[in-house]
């Protein structure tokens, strides 16, 4: 015998479509916290990018060190003439005449250009800082998300809890209705609680859905991504030395690098008023022979050219040293952040833990009282009015302390970074 009363009948529907949609869905791929770190800075592009300029200043050094080689270019040339040139019988310069030579360059003396190497290996250590950074902002773009994952999935677990209690409270609200001994009211309330705790159970289900996607994007998989299982984060322990956790941390090496690079370029900027010196070698083979000019010569030559006056020079000195400034602004600033990003992780952590037990506590007690309620109501003491609000009371706080629970992941999480120890 069914029973066609609207409340109830809302209750059959939607348990009938769960299932059925359940059953269409493919399992998604489940990864560890760690596989997943591993996987978004192995396949992120902005961390192959980051890569890409590691090499690209490494090709700029290599451009640098080049004023330590010499240079060497070749030059083949062909002349003629509309008649050969000479006087008395003798050809002093053939109607067609050929001449190979090369030139062999070398700067003996080029201050400015010298420091240019030690300049451009600053940018590659700089760029390697800079890819480090980035892999970290990457992997933790993943740990959040993977987070996200964890605790949507805790909030389903709630959800479906609290409706197998809800269905339980209901089918014994029918079975006293059919016996003759119970409620409409009472029954009415508990298919209205069952009702309630589907559509909760819907919401977590598009929140599971929403995580797995956003995590499916973080690894960059082709498919949502679920979490497999809670991460293991330990709390870190501040180091007693403020310089070694600051030094771990990879922006502030990072804008340390780039103040040190502009204080090079600074210190390296009178070296542009020094002479430069280069020296050439060229050897000639010319075929056939002139009167006036042999098959063989060569000529050496050294130049030495003296700034005496360049107008860009002192601007541009100008804007090395704002350059500079600007670079140590910067440092004091993530210095300053860094410091304030320790100290209110290590006070969140403390935090939350404690509102994590509080909150465990208290849900274990609202699912204590719940179970008191409901063998009261079963045995007569009280209504089920009571029951309800013993439910959503017991669901509030477990909502409550898997939140806290995940805060204190997060948290724990936020600390590790702050303190340079992540990933």
């Amino acid at each position: 015998m069914f029973d066609v009363r609207p409340g109830l009948v809302v209750v059959i529907a939607l348990s009938a479509v769960g299932p059925a949609w359940a059953q269409t869905e493919a399992a998604p791929e489940r990864v560890t916290f760690q596989e997943a770190v591993r996987r978004a800075t192995e396949r992120n592009p902005t961390v192959a990018e980051a890569a890409q300029a590691i090499l690209r200043a490494e090709a700029l050094l290599d451009q640098a060190r080049s004023v330590f080689r010499p240079t060497l270019y070749g030059d083949v040339s062909t002349t003629i003439l509309d008649a050969a040139r000479g006087f008395g019988g003798n050809i002093t310069q053939p109607r067609t005449q050929y001449s190979f030579n090369g030139t062999v360059t070398y700067p003996f003396l080029a201050a400015a250009r010298w420091a240019r190497k030690s300049q451009a290996a600053d940018q590659v250590e700089i760029a390697r800082i800079s890819a480090e950074d980035t892999r970290r902002q990457v992997a933790l773009t993943a740990a959040q998300a993977y987070l996200a994952a964890i605790g949507a999935a805790h909030q389903r677990d709630i959800a479906l809890r609290n409706r197998d209690t809800a269905r339980a409270l209901a089918d014994y609200a029918r079975a006293r209705l059919e016996a003759g001994q119970g409620s409409r009211l009472n029954h009415v309330r508990a298919s209205q609680e069952v009702a309630v705790a589907e559509g909760l159970i819907q919401a977590a289900e598009l929140a599971v859905q929403q995580a797995r996607e956003a995590l499916g994007i973080a690894i960059f998989s082709e498919a949502p991504v679920d979490a497999a299982g809670d991460p293991e984060i330990e709390a870190a322990a501040a180091p007693s030395d403020e310089d070694t956790w600051l030094i771990r941390r990879p922006d502030v090496r990072l804008f340390t690098a780039q103040a040190q690079a502009a204080e090079r370029v600074v210190r390296d900027n009178w070296k542009s008023w020094l002479p430069e010196g280069t020296a050439f070698f060229t050897p000639q083979y010319v075929t056939p022979p002139g009167f006036f000019a042999p098959a063989k010569t060569w000529v050496a030559f050294f130049q030495l050219q003296i700034p005496i006056y360049d107008g860009t020079l002192g601007a541009t000195k100008r804007v090395r040293v704002a350059d500079r400034e600007t670079a140590r602004l910067r440092l004091d600033a993530v210095k300053l952040e860094a410091r304030s990003e320790v100290r209110l992780a290590q006070e969140s952590v403390a935090r939350h833990e404690q509102i994590a037990a509080a909150s465990r506590e208290a849900a274990a007690r609202a699912i204590e009282a719940l179970h008191i309620t409901e063998i009261a109501y079963k045995a007569g003491a009280t209504t089920n009015i009571e029951v309800v609000q013993a439910q959503q009371t017991a669901r509030n706080a477990e909502i409550v302390a898997s939140l806290a629970e995940d805060r204190l992941r997060q948290a724990r999480l936020d600390l590790l970074v702050a303190l340079g120890q992540f990933p």
